[in-house]
């Protein structure tokens, strides 16, 4: 999807910029008759797309927002100014104000103020800290056996003979030792063990209630690693791939070579680099969730450098590429954060210094740890093992591949549908994850 860092033509901006989303899509198509660059073309001809999930997106009505904030104390007046500070997510769509599904979650996150507490939450930090804690102390690293099992559902009939199926499993790689078992609902593929991407594949036919589910077991250990900085030498490997531009979202842009130049100064040592942007990321960029990421047409790093927020994934993006404009190799790593209390989609990054080889960071791990600093620090060049690592990088095929747009072009934790017809997108499935057993082996 390199097309998305093409500008698109001014009155489009303009058009959308007010919420007038149906004459947008009029324009498009008298634009798009002409003659074009075949770059041009293609990013118009990918906008009606980019529209429908946008709004997908801000489909909160403004009385239900208003509602949804009074239920925790804020009054109209606050709410008026709320929208005045820009504070809200929310957009003009055809002259109403529309909210970002999850703008109540992200008002919380500025705001804690108005949260509630959330005993499930709380339960699940705690127990990630102590464990920190116990191997800040010294505890001799881990290993775990864990068990867990995604379902996907189809909540309606749709048109076409075949149902196509992709669904996350464990990557064997560094954190994962092994993956020692799988079970499927229906005959299955798995992906080749040299792709990114480890998924299993199955078919059916697209009819309401069908579903798909995969049950795993894999072995995992944590991640301690004790790094001299002294030791660290020049980088000689061969690491080119981790040094590059990857569009639309690892992009040098000017501004992220300022801002990278403005944080790491004149530091030579690639650990010290790495660890100044660590610093900064976690320091100064508030955790937010996000619209789905194929509806952003400006580069998430460059979003998150400029909004000062985003979610797991946006931070270690930012990360990735920064890293990467000042000479450090540096790659993505995702799946699920997973613990014997629960499960959810997570993303996390590696860096690269010799003579230690691959190093993880955790930016929004670290970064929900402001209040202590060891704990922050931990997860720069440390992971604890409540992860089920599925994908090795950003935006890459499935296989055997999607012939339609996924629902999410750049990475794969819940699962991917699609007929022969169409793409079929996560507000028409259901998703569930679930950890069946976790426990100590080493």
């Amino acid at each position: 999807m390199d097309f998305l860092n093409v500008p698109l033509p001014q009155v489009i901006v303009r058009e959308e910029g007010a919420g007038n989303f149906k004459k947008s899509l009029k324009i498009l198509k008298t634009i798009s008759k002409k003659e074009l660059p075949t770059t041009l073309k293609e990013r118009l001809k990918y906008e009606p797309e980019r529209i429908k999930r946008l709004l997908e997106d801000y489909s909160i009505t403004e009385k239900d927002a208003i509602e949804k904030l009074n239920s925790v104390g804020v009054t109209d007046k606050e709410y008026l100014n709320l929208i005045e500070n820009g504070e809200l997510d929310c957009i003009k769509v055809e002259g109403k104000r529309k909210f970002e599904k999850r703008f109540f979650e992200n008002f919380l996150f500025k705001f804690p103020k108005y949260k509630k507490q959330d005993e499930k939450r709380d339960e699940i930090k705690h127990m990630v800290n102590k464990r920190i804690d116990e191997l800040l102390c010294g505890d001799t690293p881990k290993t775990y056996k864990v068990s867990a099992e995604i379902t996907v559902t189809l909540k309606k009939d749709f048109e076409g003979s075949k149902l196509r199926c992709w669904l996350p499993i464990p990557k064997v790689e560094n954190p994962i030792d092994s993956l020692n078992s799988i079970k499927c609902n229906h005959e299955y593929k798995m992906s080749l063990k040299s792709s990114k991407s480890a998924t299993v594949y199955m078919e059916d036919i697209p009819k309401a209630n069908t579903s798909f589910s995969v049950e795993f077991e894999y072995t995992v250990h944590e991640q301690i690693n004790k790094i001299d900085p002294d030791q660290v030498k020049t980088l000689s490997s061969d690491q080119n791939e981790f040094l590059k531009e990857k569009t639309p979202h690892i992009l040098f842009s000017k501004y992220l070579r300022d801002l990278t130049k403005e944080i790491v100064k004149n530091e030579k040592n690639p650990y010290f680099k790495a660890s100044l942007i660590y610093d900064w990321v976690t320091r100064n960029i508030d955790y937010s969730y996000m619209s789905a990421y194929s509806t952003y047409d400006v580069s998430l790093s460059d979003f998150a450098a400029v909004n000062m927020r985003g979610d797991c994934g946006v931070k270690a993006l930012l990360f990735i590429t920064m890293c990467r404009i000042c000479g450090v190799p540096a790659k993505w790593q995702s799946g699920w954060f997973i613990s014997p209390n629960g499960v959810s989609p997570h993303d996390w990054a590696y860096f690269y210094v010799e003579p230690y080889g691959w190093l993880p960071a955790d930016l929004s791990f670290g970064g929900a740890r402001k209040e202590n600093e060891n704990r922050r620090k931990f997860y720069f060049g440390n992971l604890d093992a409540f992860r089920m690592a599925a994908n090795s990088d950003f935006m890459v095929p499935f296989h055997p591949r999607k012939y339609h747009l996924r629902s999410d072009p750049y990475d794969n934790q819940v699962g991917e549908l699609e007929t022969e017809n169409e793409n079929i997108y996560y507000s028409y499935f259901d998703t569930k994850m679930k950890v069946l057993h976790f426990e100590e082996i080493e």
